[in-house]
């Protein structure tokens, strides 16, 4: 299927693995020309190299901390300098520390706060004028199925996660029919963040081994399987592209079937 994204500038926070860097890797298949960016400023340049070695259009890496405002304008300026514009923004972020609500802290909720919201906050106020001054604007919001159905041990995920997709659907109100936001959230994917979730439920006693572990993550999936990150990058691409085009405010589950609505 043609997406029409050839061309296009997009910016996909907190890229530099895991799924948004799949979701990047999808838009630059697709043609679009796409800046990447993590704190980690090796992983980031290694990141952009990867995944411009299979992509029709161009990657540039930039170190940034996505909770400073400063570094996300920065990805944004760098974007519309380097190719000329901004046609899409893709909100990711790292996920937050697991645990129940007896054992995270305030520090751990502000924190939280800050990574999770703030940053899609900042993100799109710096976007904001480019996304309105194309064609056809779109943001895309990646957050998980917490947001509908709350994940054991996962209380700060369950909990501050739901702003986003607030956040999201107040956009593309206010902000149609220029740009047009959405939200996808991804159930377990086979990513570091799932090997870290696993890990600790191991620490925490919670699971019997790793193996164990991430067999329970599968059990509740109808189709018996984790997602592959590439799988939530061709939504992310869908959703960006002129084939979803009066499709907005919606928050689509890619989950394999796990959410029961």
């Amino acid at each position: 299927m043609e997406l029409g994204l050839d061309g296009d500038v997009a910016v996909v926070t907190a890229s530099s693995s895991g799924l948004g860097k799949a979701s990047a890797a999808a838009l630059a298949r697709e043609g679009a020309d796409v800046v990447v960016c993590s704190r980690d400023e090796e992983r980031v340049v290694a990141a952009a190299e990867e995944i411009g070695a299979d992509a029709a259009g161009s990657v540039r890496g930039v170190p940034a901390d996505i909770t400073d405002g400063a570094d996300v304008a920065a990805v944004v300026e760098t974007a519309v300098e380097t190719f000329g514009g901004l046609d899409h923004v893709v909100t990711s972020a790292g996920g937050v520390p697991s645990g129940q609500f007896t054992a995270v802290t305030d520090d751990d909720w502000t924190d939280a706060f800050e990574l999770l919201v703030m940053s899609v906050v900042r993100t799109l106020d710096a976007a904001h004028e480019h996304l309105v001054a194309g064609d056809g604007g779109t943001v895309t919001c990646i957050t998980s199925t917490s947001v509908s159905e709350p994940i054991e041990g996962l209380v700060l995920s369950n909990a501050v996660r739901r702003g986003v997709v607030g956040l999201a659907k107040t956009v593309a109100r206010e902000w149609a029919p220029d740009v047009r936001a959405n939200v996808v959230q991804p159930g377990p994917h086979e990513t570091a963040r799932i090997e870290e979730l696993v890990s600790a439920a191991v620490a925490r006693g919670e699971a019997d081994s790793y193996e164990a572990g991430l067999a329970g993550w599968s059990e509740e999936v109808p189709l018996d399987r984790l997602g592959e990150p590439s799988e939530l990058g061709d939504v992310v691409a869908f959703l960006a592209s002129d084939r979803a085009s009066f499709v907005t405010g919606a928050s689509v589950p890619v989950d394999g079937g796990r959410l029961w609505g």
